[in-house]
């Protein structure tokens, strides 16, 4: 049975495209229009409402709550307070990944986690004796992302918190009488909020945004568009930029934090009072210098890309979403190099861009490296650069102005 979400109705009107996908049994739209380069715009430059709903949601409360992240997660959450969330991830007993989310606390003994792949028999296996609760609450609350440089003047009018609201914080507040929380999260690399919504009210909220929304050309955005957002704000997406551990056939498809340029979460990974799940293997990692990858960017030279195919008769193309598939990378010796996780046309840079693995003694910024394409029907190559992560970080994002 394939489900809607509860904001489905009123996108449903709106999808002129008519063109949907499958995100955890539900439906999501892939595109909104014949272009999705005009929902990427319009995130970038004034306003965009992205259907989150789909993503698994955890309350998590008790006197051993925080006692239980803290075994879980590899970022501390005890740096975390009471309305404040946190990226974060956690991993198997060897160090490989399992999966990310974002963590909210709501008070000393209150969280909500937001995955995007279901974890409730792993956060229940892992509670033991401890005083904790684990309810899943995915189908009782709806998730509205508001993204984009008008973000905030979007919603001033009808939330004043998120005037206030620092990067990474989230509060309660009321829409069209229902209560809401808001957060200043998204996954589009820009200025955002997400609304946290009641399914039962879902309708009237998003009536609510959509018309404080009008005045500054909000418009929905499908999955393709976030594809080419998020790439450009370097953020990793599970099941392409990895898979996770439970998951994999074998280590070619597990992956360490370091490996997935996510060490930064590992801040305190020495302190002996925080035992976690896979804390040790990362240690003897880092200690043995064992990582086998470094993820980075990678930017096509446009110049070189646009006369392969001019010179073979084509005009080059520049849209689409993302490949759907590894694209290859080699050396300037022609010896594999790694491979792009995620590939896309960006345009912001207006060069094709991607989230790369490549082996560590590339991935100085400046390296150069040759992308694989197909051309013609056969496969060549085109030069590109090695750059840090990520490609796009306005000051907006987290600025509070």
């Amino acid at each position: 049975m394939v489900l809607t979400t509860p904001f489905h109705p009123r996108l449903a009107e709106l999808n002129t495209a008519e063109l949907w996908g499958h995100w955890s049994g539900h439906l999501s739209a892939t595109q909104y229009t014949t272009a999705p380069k005009h929902e990427y715009f319009g995130v970038r430059n004034a306003v965009g409402l992205f259907d989150a709903s789909p993503l698994y949601k955890y309350a998590i409360s008790g006197r051993d709550a925080e006692r239980l992240l803290g075994g879980i997660f590899a970022r501390d959450i005890r740096t975390c307070r009471p309305g404040r969330a946190q990226y974060t991830l956690w991993c198997d007993d060897r160090g490989f990944v399992l999966e990310d989310g974002v963590v909210f606390r709501r008070s000393a003994n209150d969280f909500l986690l937001t995955a995007a792949e279901p974890n409730l028999s792993f956060l229940q296996n892992q509670t033991g004796s401890l005083d904790v609760t684990i309810d899943e609450v995915s189908r009782q609350f709806a998730v509205l992302a508001v993204q984009g440089k008008r973000a905030r003047a979007a919603l001033a009018s009808l939330v004043p918190e998120v005037e206030e609201l620092r990067y990474f914080g989230h509060a309660p507040t009321k829409i069209a009488g229902t209560a809401v929380t808001v957060s200043r999260t998204g996954f589009s690399g820009d200025l955002g909020f997400e609304l946290m919504v009641p399914a039962d009210d879902a309708l009237a909220v998003f009536d609510a945004v959509w018309d404080a929304g009008l005045g500054h050309q909000m418009r929905p955005f499908g999955d393709i568009a976030l594809d080419i957002l998020r790439i450009e704000a370097g953020l990793p997406l599970i099941g392409r930029e990895f898979t996770s551990s439970r998951y994999a056939f074998n280590d070619h498809d597990r992956f360490t934090p370091d490996e997935l340029g996510l060490g930064w979460l590992l801040k305190g990974i020495e302190d002996e009072t925080r035992p976690y799940v896979g804390r040790r293997a990362l240690l003897a990692e880092r200690a043995a210098r064992a990582s086998r990858w470094s993820t980075v960017g990678i930017v096509v030279d446009w110049a070189a890309y646009d006369a392969l195919y001019y010179d073979a008769g084509l005009l080059p193309p520049k849209d689409g979403p993302a490949a759907a598939w590894e694209t290859m990378l080699y050396d300037e010796s022609g010896a594999r190099a790694g491979y792009a996780t995620s590939y896309v046309y960006s345009p912001l840079l207006q060069a094709h861009i991607g989230i790369a693995r490549v082996r560590p003694e590339l991935a100085a910024a400046g390296t150069r490296v040759a992308v694989e394409q197909t051309v013609n029907h056969a496969y060549t190559i085109v030069p590109a650069t090695v750059t840090t992560l990520p490609f796009f970080n306005p000051e907006r994002k987290t600025s509070m102005t």
